[in-house]
């Protein structure tokens, strides 16, 4: 944590001690910018729920729509505690009440990591490569093989063996089953479609601090998919704090700004993205009150449901 607060901290330092030269290279607020991401970016979170609730299926089972928002979407602001433990824990506690096994959830984020981490890096590729900062380094051109190999960790023959070993060393019996190959690709897909909208929401934050022209829109775009490669990568960073900052301000140098200019940004970035996150999770939190929830009994019945699975007496093609 110690450390994340340090890069963060970093970055804003840089903004402070570079202001006057930042306002010389453009730095103008122009806040009416900011209209249009406060419409675009929730989209984000809220097709994230869809998405995540679309991977639940393909493992065989189902959650009302609503229910899979607030499962998804109320644990959102535990991921700035450290570890993102707390984070996991909270959503596979409400799966649960929704009628998902513990395992099944827990499959579930893993994918729904993989994925996502996968899609952000296939949008950044070519601007990675790209990158001012790169040219002339060969070694470059190796993270196009990342991609591919990525994907086929991904693939039943292997992600099925891989997930069967892990949950073995912790006691527990296999996945009922794992995600097709054409699911994996459809969601990789959907994902990408994730890291553009909200590439272009970025793009409006950025705008309402640097005049960038749309023709940059690209560029920005794709350093938001990247800082979330660094983040990911950085693992013990809570929601990529100071992590996913200073990469997005590296990276965005590649739309023609300078760093400081782009540690401004993803400071900007960060409290737009902050402010909407505590927004959905307050949404999500009044629906969720008036769900009714599994109670006792029906949780009990999940419990022996995973029992049976993994005694071998029975498998479960799904549950509404």
């Amino acid at each position: 944590m110690g450390v994340t607060l340090l890069i963060f901290g970093f970055l804003v330092l840089t903004v402070a001690d570079q202001w006057s030269e930042l306002r010389n290279k453009g730095v103008r607020f122009d806040l009416i910018w900011l209209l249009p991401a406060f419409l675009v970016l929730p989209l984000f979170y809220i097709f994230g729920a869809i998405g995540w609730e679309l991977i639940v299926r393909f493992l065989g089972y189902r959650l009302r729509p609503v229910r899979a928002q607030v499962a998804w979407g109320q644990p959102l602001l535990a991921r700035y505690v450290p570890g993102s433990v707390l984070f996991i824990f909270a959503r596979v506690l409400l799966a649960e009440r929704a009628g998902i096994p513990r395992r099944i959830t827990l499959a579930s984020i893993v994918y729904e990591l993989a994925l996502g981490t996968i899609a952000s890096f296939a949008v950044g590729l070519y601007f990675l490569i790209d990158h001012p900062d790169l040219q002339g380094e060969p070694w470059r051109w190796a993270v196009l093989a990342i991609l591919p190999l990525s994907i086929a960790m991904l693939h039943p023959r292997i992600f099925g063996p891989l997930s069967t070993w892990t949950l073995a060393k912790f006691g527990r019996e296999p996945l009922p089953r794992t995600m097709p190959m054409p699911a994996v690709m459809a969601m990789l897909g959907f994902y990408a479609v994730m890291w553009i909208l909200i590439g272009i929401g970025v793009f409006f934050v950025a705008r309402s601090v640097h005049p960038f022209p749309l023709s940059e829109i690209a560029e920005v775009g794709a350093a938001q998919s990247l800082a979330n490669v660094a983040a990911v990568m950085s693992l013990v960073a809570p929601a990529g704090l100071g992590v996913r900052d200073a990469a997005f301000a590296w990276a965005v140098k590649g739309a023609g700004v300078s760093f400081g200019v782009g540690a401004l940004i993803a400071i900007a970035v960060r409290a737009v993205l902050t402010i909407i996150e505590i927004l959905y999770v307050g949404g999500v939190t009044l629906i969720g009150r008036r769900e009714k929830w599994v109670g006792p009994q029906e949780l009990h019945h999940i419990h022996e449901i995973e029992e049976a699975e993994e005694a071998g007496l029975t498998t479960v093609s799904g549950r509404e």
